[in-house]
């Protein structure tokens, strides 16, 4: 388990204290129901703004915090339990991307109006369903890229891509050669397909700047998940210890409490492997690949266990669009394949530990 500062102990408190207050479930059902076009409370994006989160990963020159990916997780955590639909999690590792690049011009013109929530930005990576940063085609020739990019998260509301091309990271502003379509996912959010035709685009760096950042995005993922976790884990006992069967709470069944303890187990696993990937990113460490890679297979499948078991141990209510347990078991499907998933994970871990 992460050893917090005060400041992270404040900063996860208050997130907790907003979501709770600000961003319950009820907040993404309305959401939902409304359909805006950005995917996003745009009113709830300023208050998370005004309140230093969007500036989290900016470094300080820029009008940033400089607090870290741990400090990052902790935040986007909090919201992930109550599924609040924020552009946090695709923003600061945009952020980051740019401020890892070669481009100055870039960091003072966007980075001070990413850190003040003026620009929601995004990564624009992927180009099929499966992720694989290995098949890129996307081209940049004469400083104008082109390509497709598919299941782009926050693509509605994002006026800033850092897209991935063969030879690298670059920076895009939505306007001239920039088409989006909007794709309907499962999970209600935002997220849509990309069109690049000779869009004006700026270096930020080459492949090895690409996976640093995939592999931001993807420790930050695993701290939404965890949250979301920790609350369908804590909803479902709450309600095994109130709901009432054969005379007794359905608590008191032995085999419900083998099914709690098993997902007790492995939610203390993935939180350890989690906030072990948020810090070795922050520590610079040579293995954050490692650690990433074993943060998300850990994720995808403990998430897949608890959001299942949340449905299922609700019994018939738990399947009716009225109880929030749906909405878990479909966020978790969307982000257990984002930037690969369990399977693809483990090779990978396996392939950089040389088997």
């Amino acid at each position: 388990m992460a050893v917090l500062n005060d400041e992270q102990v404040m900063l996860r408190d208050m997130a907790r204290e907003w979501a709770d207050n600000e961003s319950p479930v009820t907040a993404f059902r309305r959401l939902r129901d409304a359909a805006p076009p950005q995917g996003f409370d745009a009113q709830a994006w300023g208050a998370i703004a005004e309140m230093g989160w969007s500036g989290i990963v900016v470094p300080e020159e820029f009008a940033g915090s400089a607090f870290g990916y741990l400090s990052l997780g902790l935040a986007v955590e909090q919201l992930g339990r109550n599924l609040a639909a924020t552009p946090l999690a695709s923003t600061g590792p945009a952020a980051s991307a740019i401020a890892m690049g070669v481009s100055e011009a870039a960091k003072s013109e966007w980075l001070p109006r990413i850190a003040a929530g003026e620009v929601v930005a995004t990564l624009a990576v992927d180009e099929g369903p499966v992720h694989n940063p290995a098949a890129i085609a996307t081209r940049v020739e004469g400083g104008k890229l082109s390509g497709t990019k598919m299941f782009v998260a926050e693509g509605d509301g994002a006026s800033l891509f850092v897209v991935a091309a063969a030879d690298g990271l670059y920076l895009i502003a939505d306007g001239e050669g920039v088409t989006r379509r909007y794709r309907h996912m499962a999970d209600a959010r935002s997220h849509a397909d990309l069109e690049f035709d000779n869009a004006p685009a700026e270096r930020l760096g080459g492949p090895e700047l690409t996976q640093a950042i995939v592999d931001r995005a993807t420790a930050v993922l695993c701290a939404e998940m965890l949250g979301m976790a920790e609350q369908a884990f804590s909803a479902t006992n709450d309600y095994l210890k109130t709901r009432v069967q054969f005379g007794q709470p359905l608590a008191s069944f032995q085999a419900l409490q083998h099914r709690m303890a098993r997902m007790f187990t492995e939610l203390e696993l993935m939180r350890s492997v989690v906030e072990g990937a948020l810090e070795a990113v922050d520590a610079g460490r040579s293995d954050v690949d490692q650690a990433v890679s074993l943060a998300k297979a850990t994720a995808g499948e403990t998430l897949k266990l608890v959001s299942r078991e949340m449905v299922q141990l609700h019994g018939g209510i738990g399947m009716t669009d009225e109880h929030d347990a749906g909405f878990y078991l479909k966020r978790a499907a969307v982000l257990e394949t984002m930037w690969g998933n369990a399977a693809y994970h483990r090779e990978r871990f396996a392939r950089l530990n040389g088997y």
